[in-house]
């Protein structure tokens, strides 16, 4: 069985009993990043109390390394082992491996299951006051200028058709300032609400226009909400 388990995206404490559980059980654990995993197993112990099965394994799964180790995991899972996909935090899927896997289990008819977990897109709208019924998870948004331009003048189109949408993105703090400027160029009356290390101890919300968020500083995981 291959199970796509969501973990939490900043706060250890918002880990399920069911997530924990899985997790423990599990033969195999692909993870994004082997030392957050290992950092969540711990946790996993210190919260219920679950050690993990003997022989358990957890591997580095990564984008550039899923297509070379996906023949490897589809034999395990045709073996009947547990499989368990995790990324360093939230769903895994979004924006990060396991396409390859998931596309592969469907075409082979191998069973998975997915146990659902904190989500960086949904929190992000909740600290807006933008409506949230209608809503368009963009992915990362692009490093080049002339991609992001062509990027926000597409969202303007859609906007148009979808009135009241809202459009969230994850970006770099490294790259959050010149993407503010693009939008304050582009489209300068869209409000924006920038989230920074959303559940943790230094969570920040900003609010505003982007003209008006480009002095701040930011650090760490970014998602960004816009009311274009």
């Amino acid at each position: 069985m291959l199970n796509i388990i969501g973990v939490p995206i900043g706060n250890l404490e918002d880990l399920s009993y069911r997530q924990a559980r899985t997790l423990c059980s599990s033969d195999i654990i692909l993870a994004e990043d082997t030392r957050a995993a290992q950092t969540l197993l711990h946790a996993v112990k210190n919260l219920f109390g679950i050690e993990p099965i003997e022989g358990q394994r957890i591997i580095s799964y990564y984008k550039q390394k899923e297509f070379d180790k996906l023949p490897q995991i589809i034999t395990d899972l045709e073996q009947r082992k547990e499989v368990s996909l995790i990324s360093e935090a939230g769903m895994p899927v979004i924006s990060d491996p396991g396409y390859l896997l998931i596309k592969t289990a469907i075409a082979r008819s191998i069973p998975y299951t997915v146990i659902p977990g904190p989500s960086a897109v949904t929190t992000a709208l909740l600290h807006t006051d933008f409506k949230t019924d209608q809503f368009m998870f963009i992915g990362f948004l692009p490093k080049k200028e002339s991609h992001l331009i062509k990027m926000l003048k597409q969202l303007q189109e859609v906007k148009k058709i979808m009135k009241d949408v809202a459009f969230v993105a994850f970006e770099s703090p490294h790259r959050i300032h010149a993407t503010l400027r693009i939008i304050d160029q582009i489209v300068p009356e869209s409000r924006v609400v920038i989230t920074r290390e959303l559940t943790k101890k230094f969570e920040e919300i900003y609010h505003g226009k982007a003209g008006e968020l480009i002095e701040n500083e930011y650090r760490g995981e970014i998602t960004i909400v816009m009311n274009i």
